[in-house]
């Protein structure tokens, strides 16, 4: 989303001021005098979801997965980021219908964890060092979920803007998550690769880097790439997926849960190809309020699982 593609977002984000935001087992006994059994509880009594201010523990299907609270990013409603080419007034007016403050948009970043089998699937990284002390708190959130970088085994890249790439590696410049494959489209990897900012952390992440083609399936039977046009040159979402139930991780296609949803075909500055990403948003929150899917959105209100339903000729989006 907040990335440096260009002068423009750069100096947009210069405005941006970041903002931080167990059940017991019951034994069964046999009523014998010999050896007791245990007999060992479902897995939902013995370890509850764990749900916190930076953790939102939650299920796919049979998949246990987790919204990580990595910050929160403040921007001023000035036409310069959401509703570029109108006034401030027609977008405080869409902000003051649905009861929220008029004069900024607040972005929450939440990147997605997801445990299926013996694979712990990473979704974005988060911000890193690039967007002050408001945000960067991925490592911190996933010690409070008890889950050691060391453990995820792949990460999975929407696309490279600073807000999503930026945990790859840590301050001293080594890999975050050193037993991790990152996915990531190839048209992706080579515009990331020729940026001048990632000049430092390309070499590092190379070795893990695995590329793949729009539409790929990156895990058999539960991750699958969703190409989503215009956002950078190799955006993707992804759909996660457990038996009948799965869920759409949407990545930058939208940013904020109000504007982005009730007026998609506003124009946003941090999309590369505004006339394509603004058409791929208006399609894609037109189908998924059609077929009811969950939604992942990462940058709407934390933990930013929901779905989107059909108002009027419009649509809305409805928390979980």
């Amino acid at each position: 989303m907040l990335g440096h593609p260009t002068t423009r977002v750069a100096a947009v984000l210069l405005l941006a001021v970041a903002t931080a935001l167990a059940g017991c087992s019951k034994k069964e006994e046999a009523p014998t005098p010999v050896a007791p059994v245990a007999k060992p509880a479902p897995a939902a009594e013995t370890a509850p979801a764990l749900r916190s201010d930076n953790v939102y523990g939650f299920k796919i299907g049979e998949l246990d997965a987790m919204a990580l609270l990595d910050g929160n990013l403040e921007l001023p409603n000035d036409n310069k980021v959401f509703g570029m080419g109108l006034k401030p007034e027609d977008v405080a007016a869409v902000l003051g219908a649905n009861g929220v403050p008029t004069d900024k948009l607040m972005l929450s970043i939440h990147p997605l964890l997801v445990r299926a089998g013996d694979r712990v699937l990473l979704f974005d990284t988060g911000a890193g060092g690039n967007f002050g002390p408001g945000s960067g708190h991925l490592p911190a959130a996933l010690a409070e979920a008890k889950v050691d970088p060391q453990s995820v085994t792949d990460i999975f890249i929407s696309h490279s803007h600073g807000d999503h790439v930026g945990g790859l590696a840590t301050a001293d410049g080594k890999l975050a998550f050193p037993n991790a494959t990152i996915h990531m489209t190839s048209a992706e990897w080579s515009y990331m690769s020729g940026l001048d900012q990632y000049k430092p952390v390309v070499p590092v992440i190379k070795p893990k880097v695995q590329a793949f083609e729009p539409g790929a399936e990156l895990v058999p039977g539960v991750v699958k790439a969703v190409e989503i046009k215009g956002h950078t040159p190799g955006h993707s979402g992804y759909r996660i997926t457990s038996g009948p139930e799965s869920l759409l991780y949407v990545g930058d296609s939208m940013h904020h849960y109000i504007v982005s949803v009730q007026k998609p075909e506003w124009t946003i500055a941090f999309d590369g190809d505004s006339p394509v990403a603004t058409a791929s948003r208006v399609a894609l929150i037109k189908e998924l309020a059609g077929s009811g899917e969950r939604v992942y959105a990462v940058h709407f209100p934390f933990p930013g699982v929901g779905k989107m339903e059909q108002r009027g000729e419009g649509a809305v989006w409805v928390p979980e």
